[in-house]
């Protein structure tokens, strides 16, 4: 049981990044969504905090239910939903350091 969710978030980990590398490649210049060319890297950043921070809602949630004895929520399926959770907040702490690095060097760059 598992093993399928955990290829799941891989399956769905793998697709933002596939979406996410379409749009930077596809975003060839500024305002491009506004213009209605696609959606533009701002918007996909926005959507994947938003995924992540879905996934630690509904891990948080399922956590509260165990805790309070919901006969629907056994602890593997909490601590998998935790796992998930866990996983998407380090994938997108790792962005946001790529895209600190990245405005860092650009700055130094521009001096």
């Amino acid at each position: 049981m598992s093993d399928i969710e955990i290829s799941q978030v891989l399956a769905q980990m793998r697709a933002l990044a596939a979406r996410a590398q379409a749009g930077v490649e596809g975003a060839a210049t500024p305002g491009q969504a506004e213009r209605g060319e696609g959606p533009g890297f701002a918007d996909l950043l926005k959507k994947s905090l938003d995924a992540v921070n879905e996934t630690q809602k509904e891990a948080g949630a399922l956590a509260r239910a165990f805790e309070k004895g919901d006969p629907n929520v056994d602890l593997p399926q909490v601590m998998v939903a935790l796992q998930k959770a866990s996983v998407s907040f380090q994938a997108m702490t790792q962005v946001r350091n790529k895209l600190v690095d990245a405005y860092q060097e650009i700055m130094r760059m521009q001096g």
